[in-house]
């Protein structure tokens, strides 16, 4: 069982690890919310998707979608504009200063949240493509194992990054930071986007 909880974990650190819509609005969350509590729906929504993603993949959805060629390319095409459209939102994000003035908006933030990570192609296919094949090599009681091991990775990881989020605001009361992180994270995206559309392209 060791050995299963062990590749959950380290399964789930490689795909939740690479920097993504969903981790950059976690962050900002924990680094523009006035106190972390406040950037705790942002989180639990974040955790309660990545859950489900894990869960559906595990019990034959990506048995679906790897079956369905233009499925695929349907998830594609949706990820591009998508992807091309939350760039756009990150680039023109508020200045820190006058984000934190503003008062906390719960229902924005798990509307946003829940966004980004059920509306993500990519995240999804990568959910699908890795955990749920991979989940096939276990039944019974060592495939909960396996997919409770990664839905903790997920868990720790989001409230992690909220509070790291938080503490980098300490040492950047200006937001310059941030500003830079938002412009970098805008470039990346849109740079995934124009990858998806390649691929679809082809």
């Amino acid at each position: 069982m060791l050995e299963i909880v062990l590749q959950g974990i380290l399964l789930g650190f490689g795909l939740i690890l690479p920097l993504g819509v969903q981790n950059l609005f976690v962050f900002n969350q924990g680094a523009t919310q006035p106190s972390y509590l406040r950037a705790l729906p942002a989180v639990i929504t974040a955790s309660v998707c990545d859950t489900i993603l894990i869960s559906t993949a595990v019990l034959g959805l990506s048995l679906v979608v790897l079956t369905f060629s233009w499925l695929k390319a349907v998830l594609y095409g949706f990820g591009f504009f998508f992807l091309i459209y939350m760039g756009w939102v990150i680039w023109r994000s508020e200045p820190i200063e006058s984000t934190m003035q503003r008062r906390s908006e719960p229902k924005k933030q798990i509307l946003f949240a829940a966004s980004v990570s059920l509306m993500n192609p990519h995240a999804i296919l990568d959910t699908i493509g890795v955990i749920g094949i991979n989940s096939l090599n276990y039944s019974g009681a060592e495939k909960w194992v396996f997919t409770v091991s990664i839905i903790l990775v997920s868990w720790i990881w989001f409230f992690g990054l909220a509070f790291a989020g938080r503490q980098a605001v300490k040492f950047d009361s200006r937001g310059k930071f941030i500003s830079l992180l938002n412009k970098a994270s805008a470039i990346i995206i849109w740079g995934l986007a124009i990858y998806m559309g390649l691929s679809l392209w082809r």
